[in-house]
C-alpha cells in the first residue's frame, strides 16, 4: 500500500490504527535491515525501528513531515543509529579510563561533575528570559507550576510551555553529556 505522505499522515491523525500497522508491518523489516548497516546488531537495530514507530504513532497529532514518510523514517533511523553508537563510544571510552586506573573514578566523576554542571549553568544562562526565569523557580526553589504561575502572574499553560520550551533547549545543548548525566545521576530533567 503506497499512501502519499499526506494521506499516511491524515490517516494516522485520525488515529486510523491499520493503516499504520500496515504501513509498520511494510516497512519494518527494511528499516531494521538499513538500522542493521550502521549497529551490527540485530536487536539494537529493531529496538530503534520499534521505538521510531513507537514515537511517530505517540506524536501522530503533531508530527510533521516535509518529504516522504519512508524518507523521514530512514532519516530517523540513521539518527538515532548513529547517536546509540556516539552513546556507546563515549560509555567505552568511560569504562577504558576505570579500568585503566580504578584509583581514578572519584577524581574522574569529580572532574566529570564539574565540567556536567558547568555546561548546565551555560545552557541555563542561554535560555530566553522568561524561560530561564520559570526553569530556575521550578527547579532551584521547587515551585510547582500553580505556584509559578501566581508569582509572576501568568496562566498555568504558559507556564507549561515555557518549561517545556526550556527543557526542550536545554536537552538539545546537553544532548553530548546525556551519558553523564545517566552514570553521574543529574536530576536537573
Amino acid at each position: 500500500m503506497a499512501l502519499q505522505t499526506d494521506d499516511f499522515i491524515f490517516n494516522i491523525r485520525q488515529g486510523d490504527e491499520q493503516s499504520f500497522e500496515l504501513f509498520f508491518k511494510n516497512n519494518y523489516q527494511r528499516l531494521c535491515s538499513y538500522a542493521y548497516t550502521f549497529l551490527k546488531d540485530t536487536d539494537d537495530a529493531e529496538d530503534i525501528v520499534q521505538q521510531i514507530f513507537v514515537n511517530m504513532w505517540e506524536k501522530r497529532q503533531t508530527l510533521t513531515i516535509e518529504t516522504s514518510v519512508m524518507a523521514y523514517l530512514m532519516r530517523a533511523v540513521r539518527n538515532a543509529a548513529l547517536n546509540k553508537l556516539k552513546h556507546a563510544e563515549v560509555k567505552e571510552r568511560y569504562t577504558d579510563v576505570q579500568e585503566l586506573n580504578p584509583s581514578t573514578e572519584n577524581v574522574t566523576s569529580t572532574v566529570f561533575k564539574n565540567e556536567l554542571q558547568k555546561q548546565i549553568f551555560h545552557a541555563i544562562e542561554t535560555l530566553p528570559p522568561q524561560c530561564k526565569i520559570i526553569f530556575e523557580l521550578s527547579r532551584y526553589e521547587e515551585l510547582t507550576y500553580n505556584e509559578i504561575a501566581r508569582q509572576l502572574n501568568l496562566s498555568v499553560k504558559t507556564v507549561e510551555n515555557q518549561m517545556g520550551k526550556a527543557l526542550r533547549i536545554m536537552r538539545e545543548q546537553l544532548k553530548d553529556y546525556l551519558l553523564w548525566f545517566i552514570i553521574l545521576g543529574s536530576g536537573i530533567f
